[in-house]
């Protein structure tokens, strides 16, 4: 039996750069993950390590709610496993609308919503909609996977940076004047990496600046400005942290506005891969196209049982009272044990992060020369105290501040005690 392997150009960097497209070649992989191939590695060698990269939940200790995981096994009982329609089952596409209506005040009906398998195929298919080689992307930094995503669109990148002080959110007068060259703006709350919200007085003067950019457009005859609104986290805030969505604030946003949402962290359903799109039906006739030619519909059992469990408020808020009581209780121990040491973060909000500055520069690193590095100090955490966490770096913030993303959704109380006690000897 012949071996392919040994069929391959003896300079496979070269084969690839001839044969790729440019876009192609200039594609970068995660950070994260490469963060994550890292520590797994670390951690089989046996050294005792908190892995707080992970943007997932550990499923033995935040199961998925057992009336989701029932409706898929009934699902698949009663056959209902051959392809979905492109934009989603009707009942699925019924049940979001209605859960919006009630939970968060938007009137939209079932042709608003397209379905896919999670989050990303229609955040994805939102830049391929509305943007263009050349045309504006804008962002705030730090924030998910918009630098990737703008690359893939031959974008132009215009970024945001957002501070500490404002809950690295923005504020509308930051956005006025670049809003007139932007074809689409992305905004996320709770927000991935820092688990921060946007607060409502706030998002309705964004959400009124778009619309003021859009009418001026619309007067002129130009392309509208879209807005991502990116909401997959909302069902998770703590304390007294209000989500609110821009379109029951400002109604008139609304031609504007696509939102994107998921089971995945709303009920830890990461694996189940169900998201969708909210977005005027004119759109989303479009986006639908796109969703079909990729094949990118969610698993037809996994739209059925999430279909009925939007339907079921007592099970919902009876899971969401658990679930967001262990995330709390996770971030709390975080938040009590950094307060301790002095070192600087912020409260957390909303989602599963926490955000934490590690002013450690100037500190021996692990290669015995001062750091002065973001990524020397998250080597010097991994190394010395046993830490995985993410750099602001990986959220497109190209400044090395000492800003860091921990997320508690794979890690258990102990561990994380743990964690902090080696932290402390270390710093020491």
């Amino acid at each position: 039996m012949p071996n392919l392997a040994d069929t391959l150009p003896a300079d496979s960097t070269g084969f690839a750069a001839r044969a790729l497209t440019q876009n192609a070649a200039a594609m970068k992989g995660s950070l994260i993950l490469g963060i994550a191939a890292e520590v797994r590695a670390l951690a089989a060698s046996g050294q005792p390590i908190c892995n707080l990269t992970v943007g997932d939940f550990d499923a033995r200790q935040f199961p998925i709610p057992p009336e989701l995981s029932e409706g898929v096994k009934a699902a698949l009982d009663a056959a209902e496993t051959n392809y979905p329609p492109a934009e989603g089952i009707a009942a699925l596409r019924e049940a979001v609308a209605a859960w919006y209506r009630r939970a968060l005040g938007v009137e939209v009906s079932a042709d608003w919503v397209v379905v896919a398998s999670g989050a990303r195929p229609v955040m994805y298919a939102t830049y391929r909609l509305f943007l263009e080689r050349g045309d504006t992307l804008l962002y705030c930094v730090p924030s998910w996977n918009n630098g990737y995503y703008g690359q893939l669109t031959d974008a132009v990148h215009e970024t945001i940076e957002t501070t500490a002080d404002n809950d690295f959110m923005p504020t509308a007068g930051q956005l006025v004047e670049p809003f007139t060259r932007a074809t689409l703006f992305t905004l996320n709350s709770p927000q991935n990496p820092t688990g921060t919200l946007i607060r409502p007085e706030r998002l309705a003067e964004i959400a009124r600046a778009l619309v003021d950019e859009n009418r001026k457009r619309e007067a002129d005859g130009r392309r509208p400005l879209l807005w991502m609104w990116d909401q997959v986290y909302w069902t998770l805030t703590f304390g007294g942290a209000v989500h609110a969505h821009p379109c029951a604030l400002v109604p008139e946003c609304a031609p504007y506005v696509v939102t994107i949402d998921a089971i995945s962290k709303s009920f830890a359903a990461t694996g189940l891969r169900v998201g969708w799109a909210v977005l005027p039906p004119v759109f989303a006739e479009r986006m639908k196209a796109f969703i079909g030619h990729v094949g990118a519909w969610a698993p037809r059992p996994e739209q059925v049982a999430t279909a009925r469990f939007l339907q079921n408020d007592a099970a919902m808020e009876a899971f969401g009272t658990r679930f967001r009581a262990a995330l709390a209780e996770r971030l709390a121990v975080l938040d009590q044990g950094l307060t301790a040491l002095g070192i600087e973060h912020l409260v957390p909000q909303g989602a599963m992060y926490l955000s934490v500055r590690f002013d450690l520069f100037g500190r021996e690193g692990v290669n015995g020369a001062p750091m002065t590095t973001n990524e020397e100090v998250r080597q010097w955490l991994l190394q010395r105290a046993g830490i995985a966490v993410v750099p602001f770096q990986a959220f497109d913030l190209d400044a090395d501040t000492g800003w860091f993303r921990m997320s508690v959704g794979a890690v258990s109380v102990g561990a994380l005690a743990a964690a902090l006690d080696r932290l402390a000897s270390a710093i020491r």
